[in-house]
């Protein structure tokens, strides 16, 4: 076993303090797994994990005393673990264990252990990196799988066969991936191999924990590397039919379409380079997926007509699956996933203030993150094609906010209300209500009158005459 000295590394007080105590009590300890990988990486990190060679719900009981009960310490008896959080910290403590499992379930069946044997039961050797905290061994690196090597040349590896690992648990197979896209990582050869060979093991796992993880890969900065892993392991077409359904090109008579599983993947890097908003994120990795039902072929070329409204229809089934919201979060991909050809039918043509007028309707308070999803839509490798788009959309842009200041009809409620027309003509509720309060609403739209209450009325009356009915 080789010892690294990377006390340079440690230097957050709260690991002095547990080491102070730890001395005072004879108690063996190291920090180890994400908080050591991060700290190397140089990645902001709160979380410690803290292996307790004994009872690390005793150890922690003591460090809260020792820091004068000025902490909150939570325990879970059932695990064998506490957690303390301390200045902004969340530290959990938990003895030093081994693993067995059962083929039905990734629980495992959970024995006192050596730190060898909480260092092997670890998911990727990047993350067995153990760091000790005694007076004696402050700062040196227990790494007898060759973490430091891989966090090096940036692989993502099991410590013991991949097989093995993926099948007890096959939630770390899409922990793998996750961590190759927050990391920018590559999965080691055979370990991707072992991930395609045990992929049917996922569904012992809940939706839940798999869309978490899926989260995680959606917020990473370049999710396009977790999505080609998913791909490559085969697991995409297990966790997201509808995207995997994306894949392949068809070619009739010399034409083909273009791959519209890597189009959409870029379209979600472009997109991760504006904006956090997973939901928007979401909307991009779904923005096409009406396309494979809605595909085909004419002597002009391949058509995906409709495939904006087909793919809206899809979210609700989609976000059911995936235990995603089914609330606003939902209805908001939705919304863009419907209008998203809007914007690129307006930068094609002549812009009309009632296009524009109407698309500001249609989108409300979406509409700035509409047309951030559609200049991430364009992944033209011709810089040309590229600035040509750029700038119609500039121009798109400057119309919607023209029109937005001069018209304020963005979310707008028509000036008049259902009731006010019942009232005006003592009309009951029903058709001509109706009729009415939707032509204000066009006049509006398209630019006959303006968002104006008296202009509103005037029209009203117009339109009540032109049906025959009297105020």
């Amino acid at each position: 076993m080789s010892y690294v000295y990377i006390k340079m590394y440690l230097n957050d007080p709260v690991l002095k303090l547990i080491s102070k105590t730890a001395f005072e009590n004879n108690t063996e300890l190291y920090v180890i797994g994400g908080y050591v990988r991060d700290t190397i990486l140089r990645r902001p990190t709160k979380d410690m994990d803290i292996v307790v060679v004994g009872s690390g719900i005793d150890f922690a009981k003591k460090l809260a005393r020792a820091m004068g009960g000025k902490t909150s310490v939570s325990f879970y008896k059932s695990f064998g673990t506490a957690m303390l959080r301390y200045n902004g910290h969340e530290i959990e403590f938990v003895g030093a264990r081994k693993e067995s499992y059962r083929k039905e379930s990734r629980k495992p069946i959970v024995e006192s252990g050596s730190l060898d044997d909480d260092q092997k039961r670890r998911d990727f050797t990047i993350n067995t990196l153990a760091v000790g905290l005694g007076r004696e061994n402050y700062g040196q690196l227990l790494d007898p799988f060759n973490g430091m090597e891989d966090l090096k040349n940036r692989i993502i590896r099991t410590p013991l066969d991949p097989g093995i690992t993926f099948s007890d648990d096959p939630l770390r197979m899409m922990r793998a991936i996750r961590f190759s896209a927050q990391l920018n990582f590559q999965i080691e050869k055979y370990t991707l191999k072992a991930i395609k060979d045990n992929r049917k093991r996922i569904e012992i796992i809940s939706q839940e924990r798999i869309t978490d993880e899926l989260n995680k890969i959606m917020q990473s900065e370049k999710p396009s590397t977790g999505f080609n892993h998913l791909d490559k392991a085969a697991l995409l077409e297990i966790i997201l039919p509808e995207v995997h359904a994306m894949k392949g090109v068809d070619v009739v008579e010399g034409k083909m379409h273009k791959d519209n599983f890597y189009h959409t993947i870029k379209v979600l890097d472009n997109l991760s380079k504006k904006s956090e908003n997973i939901w928007l994120r979401w909307a991009a990795l779904l923005h096409d997926v009406g396309k494979p039902r809605t595909k085909g072929y004419a002597e002009s070329g391949w058509t995906f007509h409709g495939h904006d409204l087909a793919g809206a229809k899809m979210i609700p089934s989609i976000f059911r699956r995936l235990k995603l919201p089914l609330n606003e979060k939902m209805r908001y991909v939705q919304k863009i996933v419907q209008l998203h050809l809007r914007p690129i039918s307006l930068s094609g043509e002549e812009i009309t203030d009632s296009a524009v007028r109407r698309l500001l309707f249609d989108a409300g308070d979406l509409v700035d993150d509409l047309m951030t999803l559609c200049e991430a839509d364009i992944t033209s490798k011709n810089k040309e094609t590229v600035r040509r788009h750029m700038n119609n959309f500039k121009q798109v842009r400057k119309k919607l906010q023209e029109i937005e200041e001069k018209d304020a009809v963005r979310n707008f409620q028509p000036p008049v209300t259902g009731d006010e027309i019942m009232e005006t003509f003592g009309l009951p509720p029903g058709r001509e209500v109706g009729i009415i309060k939707k032509a204000i609403k066009e006049a509006i739209l398209d630019g006959v009158i303006r968002n104006d209450k008296e202009e509103a009325r005037k029209f009203m009356m117009e339109k009540a005459k032109e049906m025959g009915i009297e105020s």
